[in-house]
């Protein structure tokens, strides 16, 4: 029996998975496979067994756009900024959608934890991702 393909991802929802999976993350995947889309989410794609890094990495470079879902706590994740500053560094088409947060209070704080290297991609790719014109979402409203 020969084994199907796996189509490339259209679409990469970057999150921090704490504060949006309920709520806009998993809406914006379902509502994107409802059109025809292939999103890439991990709670939705991983898979016991597959390799963190590798998955993730992978569906970032073939992605055509990354959506970067921004939430008060996004900075603190690790993933999400690498996530970030791989989706930019690969140029690839971001969508922000800011939720419960305005670009101003996005900040990358240097907690001790991250090399001075990482600090400056991060930051970067932030400083990138709010200079582009995204949506915004009040979860306590639902728009």
């Amino acid at each position: 029996m020969a084994k199907r393909m796996k189509e490339p991802c259209d679409i990469f929802l970057n999150h921090r998975c704490m504060d949006t999976k309920k709520t806009v993350a998993t809406l914006l995947y379902d509502h994107l496979v409802r059109h025809g889309f292939n999103p890439f989410l991990d709670s939705k794609n991983m898979k016991p067994g597959d390799k963190l890094f590798d998955k993730i990495n992978g569906a970032v470079l073939e992605c055509k756009i990354g959506v970067a879902v921004f939430s008060p706590r996004y900075c603190e994740s690790y993933f999400c900024l690498h996530e970030l500053a791989l989706l930019m560094s690969c140029r690839k088409k971001i969508i922000p959608i800011f939720c419960d947060v305005k670009p101003s209070q996005l900040r990358v704080v240097n907690n001790g934890k991250w090399s001075e290297e990482e600090l400056r991609r991060f930051r970067w790719a932030l400083e990138e991702a709010k200079s582009t014109v995204g949506l915004t979402f009040n979860s306590s409203k639902g728009c």
